[in-house]
């Protein structure tokens, strides 16, 4: 995932990060329109919330730290691991900023992510407690899984529920 260099053009499938104060979101979408520096950029911004409340309550280590700070295509997985608030988005950036292109399968994955709730259903096992709560959000968690119709999605969702060690 997320190997091969790919060059900036309109209808390039792109992530860029958002420095905010205490984070920094990320965009994923597509380039609308290049002029000079200036790139339009149309997707999803994705604010971590949850990853930042696990950091700031002292629950994370310096990994979460780093994502929050420095999130990238590959490691911003981890943050929709943990609840997510998520919006359209639409602005214009400079080329020298934090854009990276990606595959529009990497690209898929990760608007996949955000589009079938994912990050909700995962913190939600994650949070409860063990027990029969617990048991009933891995049972919803393995029928979302079931019902993805992107492979590629699938397989990344199962990576992770595999090493998180929630499919046991």
């Amino acid at each position: 995932m997320f190997t091969k260099k790919r060059s900036l053009v309109e209808g390039a499938h792109v992530f860029v990060r958002v420095r905010a104060k205490e984070m920094t979101k990320f965009v994923i979408g597509v380039a609308t329109g290049i002029e000079g520096a200036r790139v339009g950029v149309a997707g999803v911004m994705i604010n971590p919330v949850g990853l930042y409340n696990k950091v700031s309550q002292g629950k994370a280590g310096a990994r979460s730290k780093e994502i929050l700070a420095e999130p990238t295509p590959e490691s911003c997985v981890f943050a929709l691991i943990y609840r997510v608030e998520h919006e359209r988005y639409s602005g214009v950036f400079d080329v020298n900023e934090d854009i990276h292109v990606i595959s529009p399968r990497d690209y898929a994955i990760l608007d996949g992510w955000v589009r079938e709730s994912l990050p909700e259903l995962l913190n939600e096992v994650l949070s409860l407690p063990k027990g029969s709560e617990q048991d009933r959000a891995k049972v919803r968690l393995r029928q979302k899984m079931e019902t993805l119709l992107d492979k590629n999605l699938r397989k990344n969702l199962y990576s992770v529920c595999r090493s998180l060690k929630i499919l046991n």
